[in-house]
């Protein structure tokens, strides 16, 4: 009775090679499981970042309209006295315009 018979020993393989078989199923179910769920956080994340990032240009956009409004009007007259200024300087330099006709013109449009 020292060595088991051929069915003994069929058995003894089949035991071990189905147990080896069960456990690496299940490691493999584990592994597939955590890549899973990373594979969900990260997902999340990204949601996440997506939904602040939409909501801080929905914000600024909001903060520009506010502002754009009240800043339009002010600026508009500026830009153009400025203009009508720098025309009337390169009229000078080309000497299209005299300094009396200058000086009277700017004075015009200053006052």
């Amino acid at each position: 009775m020292g060595r088991p018979g051929l069915i003994g020993m069929a058995a003894r393989t089949a035991v071990v090679a189905g147990t080896a078989t069960a456990v690496s199923g299940n490691v493999q179910r584990r592994q597939a499981q955590r890549e899973q769920d990373k594979y969900e956080q990260q997902m999340y994340e990204e949601q996440q970042q997506q939904a602040q990032m939409q909501a801080a240009a929905q914000q600024a956009a909001a903060q520009q309209a506010a502002a754009a409004p009240a800043a339009a009007p002010a600026a508009a007259p500026a830009d153009d006295m400025m203009a009508k200024l720098q025309q009337l300087a390169t009229l000078h330099s080309q000497g299209i315009l005299s300094d009396e006709e200058f000086s009277a013109a700017k004075a015009k449009l200053l006052a």
